[in-house]
């Protein structure tokens, strides 16, 4: 194989493991939470911070984000790829009020469409990129697996509410 076929070769295969990622994202959340109350999900160690169920809002809040994002890039738009407010989107939608089961059912909705929409690019439109709120470039090779990864450190901050909710004799 010549070097342009190695790249294209190696692009695919690249492009290929993001998705598969991305596509397995929520799985280890969901494994995370299965079985326990609502009333543990639901519980926050200060009315300042997050439950369980408003950690998995807020991403699905960053999947709606992420598809727009894509979305303006394929679409050649030179506005800044949006940011948002994340605890005023979590509070002003009264995330914690939801089912973490229709929490995961948009996840799943959001992820598959997203995820079919992501098979159907070229190398050249996973290069595509576009400039965020920050003012830095991000082409849609690197929105994906940095979604995967933000997801991953809220992992870790549900292992922690649930200890801390652990930790409580009040919270069943």
């Amino acid at each position: 194989m010549n070097r342009e076929a190695d790249e294209m070769v190696n692009a695919a295969t690249k492009a290929q493991t993001a998705i598969a990622a991305y596509v397995n994202a929520y799985e280890e959340i969901e494994r995370e939470i299965a079985g326990q109350t609502k009333e543990q999900l639901r519980w926050k160690a200060t009315p300042a911070s997050w439950s369980v169920t408003e950690v998995f809002a807020h991403l699905v809040d960053h999947s709606i984000v992420v598809s727009f994002r894509i979305r303006e890039i394929l679409a050649g738009s030179a506005v800044r790829l949006p940011a948002f407010d994340q605890d005023a989107w979590v509070t002003g939608q009264k995330s914690n009020e939801e089912d973490v089961a229709h929490i995961a059912a948009a996840a799943h909705s959001l992820v598959a469409y997203n995820a079919r929409l992501l098979a159907r690019l070229t190398d050249e439109e996973w290069a595509g990129a576009g400039v965020n709120a920050k003012g830095d470039k991000v082409a849609i090779a690197e929105i994906i697996p940095a979604f995967v990864a933000h997801v991953e450190r809220h992992l870790g901050q549900i292992r922690r509410i649930k200890e801390q909710a652990a930790d409580r004799k009040d919270v069943v």
